[in-house]
């Protein structure tokens, strides 16, 4: 299995959830965990698998995974599993209520990162998935890296 993490990380928490993920999926030689800048698109090519992940950043991915997502040729995922996680801040944990509104009305960023996924001919492994924060910058809430992994292991039994 040839698995490729993307990920964007402002604070480092995506970042430690990517790393998990890729640690739970498997090998080194399999899996390689890769902030989206460093990406190439020769890496996309023999997957079996793709992961991408952004902190969530008003309502949607970041700037850099919405533009490597864009690049992605259309239909070139096509027969790879492809799956999407961010890191946000849980809803019971928004004190304003407008704000709450607005995560209800537009939600996060791994739904829309899935989507796209699929729109370039991937097909969902899992539901996407939510890592929460304690704050904008962190850190990880206890036992989301656990919750990573039990997510990769999901992605592994499909």
């Amino acid at each position: 299995m040839q698995a490729l993490i993307v990920y964007d990380s402002y604070f480092g928490n995506t970042e430690k959830v990517a790393q998990e993920i890729g640690k739970s999926l498997g090998s080194r030689n399999e899996v390689k965990v890769c902030k989206v800048k460093e990406v190439t698109p020769e890496q996309l090519k023999g997957l079996n698998i793709l992961i991408v992940g952004s902190p969530t950043r008003a309502f949607s991915p970041s700037p850099a995974i919405k533009k490597f997502l864009k690049s992605i040729p259309k239909n070139s995922l096509n027969g790879i599993g492809v799956a999407a996680f961010d890191t946000r801040i849980s809803e019971v944990d928004i004190d304003s209520k407008i704000l709450s509104f607005l995560v209800k009305l537009f939600g996060y960023a791994a739904k829309p990162i899935l989507q796209k996924l699929v729109k370039k001919g991937g097909e969902p492994a899992v539901s996407p998935e939510g890592f929460i924060v304690k704050d904008t910058e962190g850190p990880l809430k206890e036992a989301e890296l656990e919750r990573a992994a039990e997510w990769a292991k999901k992605i592994l039994a499909r």
